[in-house]
């Protein structure tokens, strides 16, 4: 049984609302950039909490689990470490779906599209020669 709040109508407004949430690919290659810079500001500043809220969810549970420690602990770790390069400018971006990739002067960091908007999902990433990207911080 409907109730009278359903209708034909609102199957066409889901299906607006889910296409116009995705936005134009400029749009979207915007959002990432944009979030990639606050990641990299995050990075120089030495902002941890800032840092950790920018992971993905699964990329912040591996970081803890392999530091045995929390996230900001852990991130700091890599910082001190030098395992997360201040990255540089952007060369170049890439958006697949809810996926993307942001290549930096001295970086790549991949990023996935949640709700909550674009998170991190690896960095500190270097190319290898027929292989997947070496990470120093990824999901699981």
């Amino acid at each position: 049984m409907r109730g009278p709040w359903y209708g034909p109508g609102i199957g066409v407004l889901a299906v607006l609302t889910a296409v116009s949430a995705c936005g134009t690919l400029p749009e979207r290659r915007d959002e990432v950039s944009t979030e990639v810079t606050r990641f990299e500001q995050a990075l120089g500043a030495g902002q941890r909490e800032r840092l950790c809220a920018a992971l993905a969810p699964a990329t912040r549970e591996e970081l803890e689990q392999s530091a045995k420690t929390r996230c900001v602990e852990a991130i700091g770790q890599a910082i001190e470490e030098q395992e997360l390069p201040v990255a540089g400018a952007v060369r170049g971006v890439d958006v697949y779906g809810d996926q993307a990739r942001v290549v930096l002067e001295r970086d790549t960091v991949f990023l996935a599209h949640f709700p909550t908007g674009w998170k991190v999902t690896a960095a500190g990433c270097r190319p290898r020669p027929q292989r997947p990207y070496a990470c120093e911080i990824k999901g699981g």
